[in-house]
């Protein structure tokens, strides 16, 4: 269903004038749904590990992030210090140093040497850096969402055994891309923040935008959303406890469950912020959007709850019961994303400078 609902979404352009605005954005967005349609699709169940395509996933992340830093470089940003291009350095040591430990850990433990106590060391640490690093980077949209991505994709490795590492960064490089086509759509309403995008400031957005009317567009964008937002379940609902073995490998229920609850969470986060900045981006109240999708959340769960069953087999039953009971609680999940995106986003940590006093 999610795998059709994307291809319906990758004929959004060419059934509306962004084909015709935006050729190359239109037809990036049409192939980056339908390689996003390909993960429903994939087996979660009885797969083998493939360490392989999850180094290929680190390596190709760092080109990214390299790709990126060069051209910060040379563009000589006036907004761009030394101590920022320091932060994104720093994010891209982490996910070169992600890609070996994988490697590293499936070679010690394939020849059953156990997990090597430095590689658990920077899994732990990569763990907890990967939280606070995007918070030392600018509040410019681009860059902060992009230090989010190398970030949370850093500890998205190290829980990764398989294609799901694809995942993330194909489903931010639609986020990117979405964030851009809206502004091409706003363009029919004169609204469009197009050429500001590049030094739009997530922690000034509150501040200077005049927010505007709610259009039917903001039904769309609301329901694109929901639909991104309810992807991860479906396609990565299986908790294989190999996905934590670059931090553990002796059984710990609570331990090993909240890492795999995290590698969970790492695509939803992603999608809040991008929804979060397709908000101030669009100079609309988060509250009116988050309210359309309270909407859309209601009626999904309006709708399963009708298909709720009190007859026919136990295993009916019990799915019908947690496909609402989930649903129900979606909209609880999605406040609670918002709120850790609203943080991500527009917070920024500064580390104190010691300033050196001349005797005269």
């Amino acid at each position: 269903t999610l795998t059709i609902g994307l291809l319906v979404f990758a004929g959004w352009p060419v059934i509306t004038q962004l084909w015709v605005q935006a050729k190359t954005t239109a037809l990036i967005w049409i192939l980056l749904c339908m390689l996003l349609g390909i993960f429903p699709l994939m087996p979660v169940v009885g797969r083998e590990p493939n360490i392989p395509l999850v180094i290929a996933t680190g390596l190709l992340t760092l080109l990214i992030s390299c790709s990126s830093l060069s051209s910060l470089c040379k563009s000589k940003n006036k907004y761009m210090n030394n101590e920022d291009l320091k932060v994104q350095f720093y994010q891209m040591l982490s996910i070169a140093l992600s890609t070996y430990v994988v490697s590293s850990t499936h070679d010690s433990l394939q020849n059953k040497q156990g997990l090597p106590v430095f590689n658990q060391i920077i899994s732990w640490t990569t763990l907890v850096s990967s939280s606070l690093l995007p918070l030392l980077s600018p509040t410019f949209l681009f860059q902060r969402l992009f230090s989010i991505l190398l970030s949370l994709m850093s500890t998205y490795l190290l829980l990764s055994t398989g294609y799901e590492a694809l995942f993330p960064l194909v489903l931010s490089g639609l986020m990117f891309v979405w964030i851009n086509m809206e502004q091409e759509a706003l363009q029919q309403y004169g609204l469009s923040l197009k050429p500001k995008l590049a030094v739009f400031n997530f922690s000034y957005a509150t501040d200077i935008m005049q927010f505007r009317q709610l259009h039917l567009d903001d039904v769309r964008r609301s329901f694109f959303f929901v639909s991104f937002f309810v992807m991860p379940f479906s396609c990565f609902s299986s908790f294989d406890p190999a996905s934590v073995y670059c931090f553990l490998t002796v059984f710990s229920p609570f331990m090993m469950g909240g890492l795999l609850v995290l590698k969970v969470v790492i695509p939803f986060v992603l999608v809040s912020c991008a929804f979060e900045a397709v908000q101030v981006t669009t100079q609309l109240s988060s509250k009116s959007l988050f309210l359309i999708v309270l909407v859309i959340s209601d009626i999904m769960a309006l709708h399963f709850f009708f298909l709720v069953k009190d007859y026919g087999s136990w295993l009916d039953i019990g799915a019908s019961i947690s496909h609402y009971v989930l649903v129900m609680s979606l909209t609880i999940f999605m406040m609670l994303m918002n709120g850790l995106a609203q943080l991500l986003t527009t917070k920024k940590l500064e580390l104190s400078r010691k300033t050196k006093h001349h005797s005269t």
